[in-house]
């Protein structure tokens, strides 16, 4: 038996940090979405019980360090489930990019060995394991376009965000993102209005949306990484309606609501980086 999941990449459209909790987490209210670029994974079971991971990607460990691997031994020991899995995964997020990659793939694997595995467990089942893998794990497990707060466990659904294109550029750097919340001043940083997002979002107001979005981790990484200021730049000027890093970064997206603006800043910048992609958003579903 073979089953097939798709991972999608998310990016925030709101990332306020507000505080560092008692438990060593930073509390954080977030408006994430979907888009539509995408890891595909392959699951098929194994008659002997262990976890073989197989990628298409130089970068990504295969070992217990990856969360598809942990994803599976969490459902496999909150469930008592003896029997293996091969996953096969053709990656086509770029790793270590601010883009929940991983979380994605993580998540994907839930719902894949849910099937596989015939457990008959819920979306928000599922959601509940995902909090042991990763902060990002639960939105990712249901995606689309959602409030995130807490440790990433507190979820509120918002419709899919307006449709428009979304052009995707990671520079060739890594970021840590234990260094930039290590580095963070809360006095210091922007705080977006998350509120006036999600307004924006409900009312499928488009460009009220693209007014407010920010990230209050982005002056952090923009400091150890210049790089980042001159893609947001390169951007504007070729056209966006907005530019924004997503995540702890390093990759920074641009919103257009049209087509040939996408291409233009895409075009504009091939020559500057190498990784980039025009995606669309997607739909609720």
């Amino acid at each position: 038996m073979e089953i097939i999941e798709k991972a999608p990449a998310k990016i925030n459209l709101g990332l306020d940090a507000l505080y560092k909790r008692d438990d060593g987490y930073h509390e954080l209210k977030m408006i994430m979405s979907s888009v539509d670029l995408a890891d595909k994974l392959v699951f098929r079971e194994l008659p002997q019980d262990e976890v073989i991971i197989e990628t298409d990607s130089s970068f990504l460990p295969v070992d217990k360090r990856n969360h598809i691997y942990q994803a599976a031994q969490v459902l496999k020991k909150a469930y008592g489930i003896e029997k293996g899995v091969h996953v096969s995964v053709r990656k086509r997020i770029p790793v270590a990019a601010g883009l929940a990659g991983g979380s994605s793939d993580a998540a994907a694997t839930l719902r894949g060995l849910n099937r596989l595995w015939q457990l008959g467990l819920s979306l928000d089942e599922l959601a509940v394991l995902a909090v042991d893998v990763g902060s990002d794990v639960p939105y990712c497990v249901r995606g689309n376009t959602a409030v995130v707060s807490g440790r990433g466990d507190v979820l509120k659904p918002l419709p899919a965000m307006p449709q428009c294109w979304v052009v995707m550029v990671k520079p060739r750097i890594s970021v840590s993102t234990r260094t930039v919340f290590g580095s963070l001043s809360f006095n210091d940083i922007h705080h977006p209005d998350i509120d006036a997002i999600e307004a924006a979002v409900v009312a499928q107001d488009y460009h009220e949306m693209v007014k407010h979005l920010g990230n209050s981790l982005e002056s952090v990484t923009i400091q150890k990484h210049p790089i980042v200021q001159q893609i947001k730049d390169k951007m504007i000027k070729f056209g966006a309606d907005a530019a924004l890093m997503s995540g702890s970064g390093p990759t920074v997206f641009a919103l257009c609501e049209k087509y040939s603006r996408a291409q233009r800043v895409s075009n504009g910048l091939k020559g500057f980086c190498q990784d980039v992609h025009i995606v669309r958003t997607l739909k609720q579903g």
